[in-house]
């Protein structure tokens, strides 16, 4: 049975972060929106490409411009089956909206799949919904993680870890393993 899956982001959110799990979660046959604070569905976010080139953090190039699909304004999470947050630049900015948090706690509150990704556990940690739970993410979220009450899990970036339903991951490098992953927390059958 196809699931509905909300996508919060924003300006300089990950291009391969949200392109690739929005493509794949569509693929498979299910119903993804993407929304974010202040813009509505057909108003444009730009992404951000970074890449790991032996610099002390990552580098950043210009990514695509991407779509929304939906009204951030408009989003009841409770018709949601499933929450994704890309990393990037964009979990700083989208953890200080309150309307932000509160879509995430109900998502923590109602133990519903989440998935975050580099930068994203951010939100999960200004949202106070790490307590006792496993997460990963880029490295300079540890602290985030750790202060919210939660326990890093420090992994390659190509990596991803479960703990009950929250998936996460360090980087765009664990795309394939933190939607394989996912796609089993939500119950998805793929056959060939």
């Amino acid at each position: 049975m196809p699931k509905k899956i909300l996508f919060l982001v924003g300006d300089y959110v990950e291009d391969y972060e949200l392109m690739v799990p929005f493509q794949i979660l569509q693929a498979v046959g299910h119903h993804v929106h993407a929304v974010c604070p202040g813009k509505k569905a057909g108003e444009k976010i730009r992404t951000a490409i970074h890449d790991f080139e032996g610099d002390q953090t990552y580098s950043e190039k210009p990514g695509h411009n991407f779509e929304l699909n939906a009204d951030f304004d408009s989003v009841r999470p409770e018709d949601y089956d499933a929450l994704v947050i890309p990393g990037g630049r964009a979990p700083e900015y989208i953890r200080l909206n309150e309307r932000v948090l509160e879509i995430v706690r109900h998502f923590a509150e109602a133990d519903k799949p989440i998935a975050a990704t580099c930068h994203g556990p951010m939100v999960l940690a200004a949202a106070k919904v790490l307590e006792g739970k496993e997460c990963t993410a880029y490295p300079a979220v540890e602290p985030d993680v750790k202060l919210a009450g939660g326990k890093f899990i420090s992994l390659p970036a190509d990596k991803a870890h479960t703990h009950g339903k929250l998936v996460s991951a360090p980087a765009w490098p664990a795309n394939a393993e933190w939607m394989a992953q996912f796609l089993k927390v939500l119950g998805t059958k793929i056959e060939a």
